[in-house]
C-alpha cells in the first residue's frame, strides 16, 4: 500500500520548492540588451548578462542557437557572428528563467556623449521645427537615453534603468536634437536602422568621461583622482559643507513679502504701492540695482482685445535667470526652477480677459547677474494675434538675501575624473557600435591649453575600451557664443576650438565647424539641425567611407608671406571657396610683436590673400578668433563655414 501525503504535507513540499527555486538566480541582461535595441551590423555582436555561477545559459537569435556557462562570479556572455542590416527579431534566453527580448533591429548603433548641448532635446526646439517633430515617423531610429549617476570609486557594472525608443511626434521630444538630426539624415541616405545611445550630462568636463587608465599621461587629473579620493581630503569637504548649509538654512527660514501679506503679490486684488520701474527684457544690475539677490516680483498690465479674450494662448518669457514662477491675472500659468529653459507657458482658455490684464514674475535669483536675457522672445499670442511684452515693467523685492560666506565645499563625482567614465561609459562598452559623437567643451573654455591633450586621450581610452582602434570619432566644435568683440583681442572659446581643430591630426575623425549656429546669448542655442547633419555628413565620410563627399567647410593648412601680405592655403575648399554675403570679414593680421589689427581679406583662386596698409611685415593671421566671431563669412561653394584658426602656433 502506497503512503499518502495528506495536506499539510503537499504544502510543504510546495514550499521547499519555491523556496529551491528561489535561491536560483533569475538571468538577467543589462539596460542596453532589451525590447526595441539596435544592434551593430555588420560587426560581431555580444550578448551578456549575469546568473548563478556555473548556471547553463542558451541564447537563440535569427535561426541560430549559442551556449555558454556562467563563471565563477556570475556572469556570462556569448558572441553572436556579423550579420547585415534587418529586422525586427525576437531573441529567447535561458537559464534557471526564460527571457525573450522583442523588436530587435540590426543596423548601426552611435554613442552619443558630451555635455548639455548633446542632451538638448527636441522639445526645447518644438517651435523651431514644429515641422520636423510632426513627421518623425521614424519606428527604425531609436534611442536610448541614459539617466545621469557618477562615481568616482568604482566602475559600474550596468547602466541605470531606462529602455528603446522609437522616434515618433510623441517620443522624438525626448531625443536630443542634435542626436536625432544626424540619424535622420544617415537613416534617410542609407535606410538602415539607426540606434542612438545618448550619455551626456550638462555642465561636465571631459575629464569626466575618460577612464582612470586613459588619463594615466595627464598628470594634474591623475593627482586630482588621487586627492578626491583620500578620505581626509573628503572629510574637510563635509564640514564645509555642514557649515555652509547652515547658512543657507537661515536664508531659506526668510520670509517673501509677496507670499505672506494679507494679498499675495499675484493676486489681481492687490494694490502695487512703492515698485520700480524696470525696462524688460534687461538684468537688474544693469538698472541701478547693486548686489540683489533674492525673490524680485516683476509686473506688467497688458490690455488684450476682445477678439483674444477666453481662447487658450501661448505666453514667451524668453530666458530668466535663475527661476521662475508665472501668473496671469492670479492664475499660476509655468514655472522653471533654472535658467536655461526657455519659458514658454500654455495660458488655459477663460484666463485671458478682454481689457485689462495683469502678468506676474516671481525671480528667484541666488547669485549669478539676476534678469530677463536679451534678444529673446517675450509675448502672449493667441496663434493670429501677439501682444509684445517688451518695455515697462515694475518690480519689487519680496524678499533679500543676506550674503554667505565660505566655502560650499561642493564636491560633484560628475565634474571629476573618472566620475562618467565609471558609470555612464564602462557599462556600455560590451556593446558594439559603430562610431562615436562628441558635443562638448563649453565646461573646459576656462583652461583651453589642457583640452587637446584631453581630447585625444579620451578618443584613445574610448578605441581601446571597444577595442577597435579606427573607431569613427565625430565631434562638433564650440559654437560661436557671447558678446561679439570689435577688436582683434584673445579668446579661451578661440584657444578652445583651436586645440579641436588639431585633434583633426588623429586618424579617423571628423568635425562639425558650428561657428555660425551658436547664439550670443545662449550657451544652448536653437539650431541643432545644422549640427546634426554636418556631424552626419563627418559620419558619412569618415564611417561610411564615402571619400569623394565635401563633409565640412575649409580648414587652414598652409601660409606664406609675400612681402606685405599673407597667403592662405586650404584644404576641403570643394567647388572653391566663396565669402558669404560680401567681402570677407573677421581676419586679422600681426607682425612680429603678435599685436594684430583688422585686415583685409580677398579670395584668389583656393586662396585667400590677407594684409594691412597699417602692417608693412606682416607674420601672422589670424580667422574668427573670438567668442563669436560676429560675421564670419568664409565658406566653400557646398555651403559649410571655414573653421576658426591662427597661423600663431608654437
Amino acid at each position: 500500500m502506497k503512503p499518502t501525503l495528506n495536506f499539510f504535507t503537499v504544502l510543504l513540499l510546495v514550499v521547499l520548492s519555491l523556496s529551491v527555486n528561489a535561491s536560483l538566480a533569475n538571468v538577467r541582461l543589462p539596460q542596453l540588451i532589451g525590447d526595441g535595441m539596435v544592434l551593430q551590423r555588420d560587426a560581431p555582436i555580444n550578448i551578456w548578462g549575469w546568473a548563478d555561477a556555473g548556471e547553463n545559459i542558451s541564447v537563440k537569435f535569427n535561426g541560430k542557437h549559442y551556449s555558454t556557462k556562467t563563471s565563477v562570479g556570475g556572469q556570462w556572455s556569448v558572441m553572436l557572428p556579423t550579420m547585415k542590416a534587418g529586422g525586427p527579431y525576437e531573441m529567447d534566453i535561458d537559464g534557471n528563467n526564460h527571457v525573450v527580448v522583442h523588436d530587435i533591429l540590426i543596423g548601426d548603433v552611435w554613442f552619443c556623449s558630451g555635455q548639455s548641448n548633446m542632451v538638448f532635446q527636441m522639445e526645447r526646439d518644438k517651435e523651431t521645427y514644429p515641422e520636423e517633430i510632426a513627421n518623425a515617423h521614424y519606428p527604425e531610429i531609436r534611442n536610448f537615453f541614459v539617466p545621469t549617476v557618477s562615481d568616482i570609486a568604482r566602475v559600474h557594472d550596468d547602466l541605470p534603468p531606462r529602455h528603446w525608443v522609437g522616434a515618433d511626434p510623441i517620443s522624438v521630444l525626448n531625443f536630443g536634437a542634435a542626436a536625432y538630426f544626424f540619424a535622420k539624415q544617415l537613416y534617410n541616405k542609407y535606410h538602415v536602422p539607426i540606434g542612438l545611445i545618448n550619455s551626456s550630462v550638462g555642465g561636465t568636463p571631459i575629464q569626466a568621461w575618460i577612464s582612470e587608465q586613459g588619463l594615466k599621461d595627464v598628470p594634474q587629473y591623475t593627482d586630482r583622482l588621487r586627492v578626491i579620493r583620500d578620505t581626509a581630503y573628503t572629510n574637510r569637504l563635509h564640514a564645509l559643507a555642514v557649515a555652509y548649509g547652515e547658512q543657507l538654512k537661515r536664508r531659506d527660514a526668510l520670509q517673501d513679502a509677496g507670499l505672506t501679506g494679507p494679498l499675495k503679490w499675484y493676486d489681481t486684488a492687490y494694490l502695487a504701492q512703492n515698485w520700480h520701474r524696470f525696462w524688460l527684457p534687461g538684468y537688474w544690475a544693469d538698472q541701478g540695482v547693486r548686489g540683489l539677490t533674492g525673490v524680485i516680483w516683476f509686473r506688467k498690465e497688458i490690455t488684450i482685445p476682445a477678439s483674444m479674450a477666453g481662447k487658450p494662448a501661448k505666453l514667451f518669457m524668453g530666458r530668466i535667470v535663475d527661476a521662475d514662477e508665472t501668473y496671469i491675472n492670479g492664475v499660476l500659468v509655468g514655472k522653471t526652477t533654472y535658467q536655461y529653459p526657455p519659458r514658454r507657458y500654455t495660458v488655459p482658455a477663460g484666463v485671458l480677459k478682454a481689457g485689462r490684464n495683469i502678468v506676474i514674475v516671481r525671480v528667484t535669483n541666488t547669485s549669478l547677474k539676476g534678469g530677463f536675457v536679451l534678444d529673446k522672445p517675450y509675448d502672449i499670442t493667441d496663434g493670429a494675434q501677439k501682444i509684445d511684452l517688451r518695455g515697462d515693467w515694475e518690480y519689487k523685492a519680496g524678499e533679500v538675501y543676506p550674503p554667505i560666506k565660505g566655502d560650499p565645499g561642493g564636491f560633484y563625482a560628475q565634474n571629476e575624473p573618472t566620475g562618467l567614465y565609471n558609470t555612464m561609459v564602462a557599462p556600455a562598452i560590451n556593446y558594439a557600435i559603430k562610431g562615436i559623437l562628441w558635443y562638448q567643451g563649453e565646461a573646459n573654455a576656462s583652461k583651453p591649453g589642457d583640452y587637446g591633450q584631453l581630447l585625444q586621450a579620451l578618443i584613445a581610452d574610448w578605441r581601446s575600451k571597444w577595442k577597435k582602434a579606427d573607431l569613427p570619432f565625430i565631434y562638433a566644435q564650440l559654437p560661436n557664443f557671447m558678446e561679439a568683440d570689435y577688436l582683434p583681442e584673445g579668446s579661451k572659446w578661440a584657444e578652445l576650438r583651436e586645440e579641436q581643430l588639431k585633434t583633426l591630426s588623429v586618424p579617423n575623425t571628423a568635425m562639425a565647424v558650428i561657428i555660425d549656429a551658436g547664439e550670443w546669448n545662449d550657451i544652448h542655442p536653437l539650431d541643432k539641425k545644422d549640427v546634426g547633419e554636418r556631424l552626419a555628413l563627418g559620419a558619412e565620410k569618415i564611417a561610411y567611407h564615402e571619400d569623394r563627399l565635401v563633409s565640412f567647410g575649409p580648414i587652414y593648412q598652409t601660409s606664406k608671406i609675400d612681402g606685405n601680405k599673407i597667403e592662405i592655403a586650404f584644404i576641403s575648399v570643394g567647388s572653391g571657396l566663396e565669402a558669404k554675403g560680401g567681402e570677407l570679414t573677421q581676419f586679422a593680421i600681426a607682425g612680429i610683436d603678435k599685436q594684430y589689427v583688422w585686415a583685409k581679406a580677398t579670395i584668389k583662386g583656393d586662396k585667400v590673400i590677407v594684409w594691412s596698409d597699417d602692417i608693412a611685415k606682416p607674420m601672422y593671421v589670424r580667422y574668427a578668433w573670438a567668442d563669436n566671431p560676429d560675421g564670419a563669412n568664409l565658406y566653400n561653394k557646398e555651403g559649410l563655414p571655414a573653421s576658426p584658426f591662427t597661423t600663431d602656433v608654437p
